[in-house]
């Protein structure tokens, strides 16, 4: 192996740690802004059956108001057909009696109509207060858990940064230019060489290059010839597949996830 891939993979090891802890912060925000997003809906949602339920009782006040117009026209009309004298006052006193009638039974179908959407209002309001309530107590519990974690990240991103940082400086300043070119390319620069393939691309290995790779005392720098990362060689992990071996354990686990 050559001399500065250890520490390469080291390296690399701190940059995938620090993305993940990265993308790990960078999600917080997010996720408490959908949870505070799903909270104010819930609001708006309460806020509105409570306006229509507000609307429904009003209407009701106003229908009872007009009911009671109406009877006491029917009380004043029926006096007056009381007192009429010839048939066509009679019929005229006794069809306005019946429009009026007609006019309160209209009104009571609107009121029974008005009482049953505000029934269903009302549980459809009971349902948007729970919403709310759980929606308020998810949001500031998950406000407390982003908070710690962020502090937890925050504190290990300084530690990979600086761990990191001395890394680097053990690196030859060729070697860390071409890991620095790969890695922006690639997203990572070292690869483990595992059954003859690369374990980022999972493409095969020339034979030829694949013993030239895996010869212990050979220190030459190989990179994967279709994804150009840096491959490395781990006997104690490769080992055991040639043998046909199932579940055996890495031995270096954060560089599981490439590609």
């Amino acid at each position: 192996m050559h001399p500065d891939l250890e520490k390469l993979i080291v390296l690399q090891q701190h940059d995938v740690a620090l993305r993940t802890l990265r993308d790990e912060m960078a999600a917080l925000p997010r996720h408490i802004a959908a949870l505070a997003a799903r909270n104010a809906a819930a609001q708006a949602q309460q806020i509105a059956l409570e306006e229509s339920l507000a609307k429904e009782e009003k209407l009701r006040r106003q229908l009872e108001s007009d009911v009671r117009d109406f009877q006491q026209k029917i009380v004043k009309v029926q006096r007056q057909l009381d007192q009429a004298t010839t048939t066509v006052q009679v019929t005229a006193f006794e069809h306005e009696i019946g429009f009026l009638k007609s006019e309160i039974s209209r009104l009571e179908d609107t009121e029974l109509e008005s009482m049953e959407r505000t029934e269903k209002f009302e549980a459809d309001r009971k349902l948007a207060v729970e919403a709310v309530t759980d929606s308020e107590a998810t949001l500031e519990r998950e406000r407390l858990r982003a908070a710690d974690i962020l502090k937890r990240d925050d504190a290990e991103v300084k530690l990979h940064e600086a761990q990191r940082s001395e890394v680097r400086a053990q690196v030859g300043e060729a070697m860390l230019a071409n890991y620095d070119r790969i890695a922006r390319a690639k997203g990572t620069a070292i690869a483990e060489g595992v059954d003859h393939k690369c374990s980022a691309c999972q493409m095969m290995v020339r034979p030829q290059k694949w013993n030239d790779f895996t010869d212990r005392s050979n220190d030459t720098l190989f990179n994967c010839d279709t994804c150009g990362r840096m491959l490395y060689y781990d006997p104690a992990r490769d080992a055991p597949q040639k043998k046909g071996v199932e579940g055996a354990a890495p031995v270096t686990s954060a560089l599981r996830a490439e590609g």
